[in-house]
């Protein structure tokens, strides 16, 4: 299973509150990844690291609750409709996303790349709006794409937001996750740092994926307490360092400070 359960830390061994069920439950629908329709009972117990049999009692109760779907013909089980309406009900109360598109747009169509907003779960980002310019060559990311938190610019970006504290405990389990790599993983988000501190924004140039490059921003959703980044990013060979520096960076973020005075935090 997922190195964090908890954001916080906590481990729920002695947590009298924890439901260890539960947690399990939701452990299985965290299994499906992008572009992947149907899993069996014995994939999801590799992913998770339990038992068939208990993996069998969870997928059959996500059945009957409508969280998972049983395919006769491929014997396999496929998210369900109960997921959906979860995911729209978070999206639709969240008052930024509308209040931030006009602002990504225009970027957008500037730059004739994608500008998206992203939150935090886990050692990921997740789009929770997503816009893009009217290019061909645009790279196509949707709401509910995932990202890498080390990084990308937009997960760089909120790791510079966070509290010392938060951030340490997610710098070990990304050391943990990329142990190998880590000392080029670490070099990474402490430029990131760096560039945060000079400049305000951080930038990421072919090391999440050789062909991407992007420009990262946080901002807290006074509203909801909440902490988020935006990105702005596209083909490298559209983006060259000196342009996310001296152009996209910049233009970034006018675009959060513009979201914040929507706001009426200014």
């Amino acid at each position: 299973m997922d190195e964090i359960v908890s954001f916080k830390g906590e481990d729920e061994s002695h947590d009298r509150q924890f439901v260890n069920a539960l947690a399990r439950g939701l452990e299985i629908l965290r299994c499906f990844r992008p572009g992947e329709i149907y899993l069996t009972n014995t994939e999801l117990a590799k992913r998770t690291g339990l038992p068939k049999p208990t993996i069998s009692r969870l997928t059959h109760t996500l059945t009957r609750l409508g969280y998972l779907e049983y395919s006769e013909d491929q014997g396999r089980y496929q998210l369900g409709s109960g997921v959906l309406a979860l995911g729209y009900s978070l999206l639709s109360g969240m008052d930024v996303r509308k209040l931030a598109r006009p602002a990504m747009q225009e970027l957008a169509d500037y730059s004739q790349c994608n500008v998206a907003l992203g939150i935090r779960d886990r050692l990921s980002m997740v789009y929770i709006e997503a816009t893009r310019g009217q290019s061909a060559v645009t790279l196509r990311r949707d709401v509910g794409s995932r990202i890498p938190l080390a990084t990308t610019s937009m997960g760089r970006a909120l790791l510079c937001a966070l509290p010392q504290n938060e951030r340490d405990f997610l710098m070990d389990h990304i050391r943990l996750r990329n142990e190998e790599q880590w000392p080029k993983v670490k070099a990474g988000i402490e430029q990131a740092f760096k560039d945060y501190q000079d400049h305000g924004f951080c930038i990421s140039v072919g090391e999440w994926e050789k062909t991407i490059s992007a420009v990262g921003v946080p901002m807290i959703d006074a509203n909801e307490e909440k902490l988020m980044a935006f990105n702005c990013g596209g083909p490298a060979f559209m983006l060259t360092r000196e342009m996310l520096m001296e152009d996209l960076g910049p233009r970034l973020v006018n675009v959060v400070r513009t979201v914040e005075a929507s706001m009426g935090r200014h």
